[in-house]
């Protein structure tokens, strides 16, 4: 079964000036969708959009962790999100295979949310493991999964540049990884302040100049 996003919106003036306005025609529409790509910062809402979306669609519900628990912080962090989903929830931890795992796991009445690819890259970056093949993999198997899934993934390429090479080749492959995985998606959400924007498929239709 689909998830489903629906959208409503009328033509919206932006104000530009008083001789050149800007028509903006948004339709009311619904997306029936198999793959959805969530994006934000941190703190920004992404993951409980996705958490949402996912418990509205019905009860088989697959939390895909890619989080390892390295330490007492993550290891608090791990706790608390378990807490924050409630019941109705199973639980894999994956850190690694997660394109083996989707096409073990999927399944067409069952909603898998993984969460989250950055720290999935993580963990293929300080494993020492290129992470191109294992996202051109994961890229190539959404297409073909048995059941809807919901990518969760953070934007890390608009704040300040990092001050050392591991920082700025992460950013390069978490840039890399959103385009590559929203590419394969049906759609891509982006989460800011807790508001969901969509990206894909365009909710603005139609941009006309008068």
């Amino acid at each position: 079964m689909p998830l489903r996003m629906s959208s409503s919106s009328s033509a919206v003036q932006a104000p530009r000036s008083p001789v050149n306005p800007v028509i903006v025609e948004q339709e009311t529409a619904e997306a029936r969708i198999r793959s959805l790509l969530v994006l934000g910062g941190a703190r920004s809402g992404k993951s409980a959009y996705a958490q949402g979306l996912a418990e509205a669609h019905g009860p088989d519900r697959l939390y895909l962790a890619t989080a390892a628990a390295g330490d007492e912080e993550m290891a608090a962090r791990i706790a608390r999100h378990r807490v924050d989903r409630g019941q109705g929830w199973a639980t894999l931890e994956e850190p690694i295979e997660i394109a083996a795992a989707l096409a073990a796991h999927a399944q067409p009445s069952r909603v898998v949310v993984v969460d989250c690819l950055t720290l999935w890259l993580s963990n293929l970056v300080l494993g020492g493991r290129d992470p191109g093949p294992a996202l051109a993999a994961l890229a190539d198997a959404i297409g073909g999964l048995a059941g809807p899934v919901i990518f969760v993934s953070n934007e890390v390429g608009m704040g300040i540049v990092p001050d050392h090479q591991l920082g700025r080749e992460f950013r390069d492959w978490q840039g890399r990884a959103n385009r590559e995985i929203g590419a394969a998606c049906d759609a891509v959400i982006f989460v800011a302040a807790g508001f969901p924007l969509q990206l894909k498929p365009a909710a603005t239709r139609n941009v006309q100049l008068i």
